[in-house]
């Protein structure tokens, strides 16, 4: 998607220019604090999903453009794709897993240092199955008035596991990359029902993930999901929006849980650059977080108000290119699962309430958990190793002066983000988990102690 602010290509943006360009000289001075970006024309990645809206919205709105940025967003064929890209300097941030840039700079895969300084959401996930393998679930799940009663546990889907294992098929299972939000999540969930989604041995050369695996989990692209699934390839999957939804919608599978009954306000996506580009480009990188955080605080203003219109942008063919009313399903506060049961869920997509843009050192450690959890970190590591890493990844110094900067210009208030004077960057103890299991990050190895299944201690594969 090739568009800028000096061609006005986008036509539906016109007005806004118009409007925004009087307020851009109003704030001058008190932008001229920050200093003017070092690098003023930018491109950056994104993966066709609802989650990726604070981008869009930022463009859309000219929040970019308020800062003197010249932005051009560009669709991505995959997450790898999107990292490398990032990382050769093809694009110079991305919207991404919150996995990747911890991955990435602890060298599980490619090896480079990415950092955040802006959660881009939380939720928005959701664990889809076929249609046949949900008729079989479905007799082992508690209903209530003929409807099932949620959360729906993995212990319901055991024993239709445990029957294909006897016949002698492999119940495969689809997530998006090895690092992503959806595979630890989708892990989590079947380990908390018995079911071992298996391990990584990187150091043995075997990065399948599937040793030991009552179900095998493998990579599929996101808009692929819905097809994988209709084909009979996999049997469920672990996606983000609009991909279980769109499954409903089809009529090839029903969606059985979604990541906010998992863990209550998970974090979900992150935007990432390499640290080398923060260090080059300051300024730069504030104005792009103020940006973005404009953004994020407009998807959820006035409970949700102006999710229709985001729903609207979102169904362009340049950003996640699905029919409206298949996003609208999930993103503006409900939720279909069995087709014709719609349910409430009104924050199954977070943009800004609960704090959601601050990068929480305790959110990282948890994806680092998971990652010592299922191998992909083979050997055992400290309790300061996590938090040392969290902290070269998780940026919210660099949050901290956009979130200053916006309150300064008027544009936001103190109380739209954390205490900066007390913010320790670790969330209180969080026990809404769907196994009860309560998680501090300050302590990553009692954590993981807590698990019947998964690497803890001194376990090596």
């Amino acid at each position: 998607m090739q568009r800028s602010w000096k061609t006005l290509a986008n036509w539906r943006r016109l007005p806004q220019v118009l409007l925004t360009a009087g307020a851009m000289l109003f704030n001058a001075a008190v932008q001229a604090e920050l200093g003017a970006a070092e690098k003023d024309e930018l491109k950056f990645g994104f993966i066709k999903l609802t989650d990726m809206a604070p981008l869009a919205i930022a463009y859309e709105k000219g929040y970019f453009e308020d800062e003197g940025l010249y932005v051009t967003l560009e669709a991505q064929a995959n997450w790898k794709v999107l990292l490398d890209g990032v990382i050769d300097g093809q694009l110079d941030g991305a919207h991404m897993l919150a996995g990747q840039p911890l991955a990435a700079t602890i060298g599980f895969g490619t090896k480079a240092h990415i950092v955040t300084p802006f959660s881009m959401d939380l939720n928005g996930n959701g664990i889809t199955v076929s249609n046949a393998v949900w008729e079989e679930m479905k007799t082992h799940v508690p209903m209530d008035g003929g409807k099932p009663v949620h959360p729906i546990k993995a212990d319901a889907l055991k024993p239709v596991v445990e029957k294909y294992k006897a016949e002698g098929k492999s119940f495969n299972m689809g997530m998006v990359f090895p690092v992503s939000t959806h595979n630890y999540e989708l892990r989590y969930w079947l380990a908390s029902g018995g079911i071992h989604p298996g391990y990584y041995a990187p150091h043995k050369g075997d990065t399948s993930g599937q040793i030991n695996a009552d179900a095998l989990l493998s990579v599929t692209p996101p808009p692929q999901m819905p097809a994988t699934l209709e084909a009979g390839t996999i049997y469920g999957y672990c996606v983000g929006e609009p991909w279980n939804q769109q499954a409903v919608f089809k009529g090839i599978g029903v969606p059985v849980i979604t990541d906010y009954e998992i863990w209550k306000n998970n974090p979900e996506k992150v935007f990432g650059l390499t640290e080398t580009f923060t260090e080059q480009y300051p300024n730069t990188t504030v104005r792009v977080v103020k940006a973005l955080l404009r953004a994020a605080k407009w998807l959820d203003e006035n409970n949700n108000a102006n999710r229709p219109e985001a729903v609207d942008i979102l169904s362009w063919p340049e950003y996640v290119g699905a029919d409206a009313e298949v996003i609208a399903n999930s993103m503006t506060g409900t939720f279909e699962y069995e087709k014709g049961d719609k349910r409430e869920v009104p924050d199954f997509n977070v943009f800004f309430r609960y704090n959601a843009t601050y990068p929480y050192y305790s959110d990282a450690i948890w994806y680092l958990t998971q990652m010592r959890r299922w191998g992909q970190i083979a050997e055992p590591k400290s309790d300061d190793w996590y938090k040392q890493v969290a902290q070269s990844v998780y940026r919210p110094d660099l949050y901290r002066k956009a979130a200053e900067e916006l309150i300064a210009e008027g544009e936001m208030e103190a109380s739209d983000f954390p205490d900066f004077a007390s913010e320790s960057g670790y969330k209180p103890v969080q026990d809404e988990f769907i196994d009860g299991v309560s998680y501090d990050g300050r302590s990553p190895n009692a954590y993981l102690e807590k698990f019947s299944i998964g690497l803890k201690g001194a376990d090596v594969l």
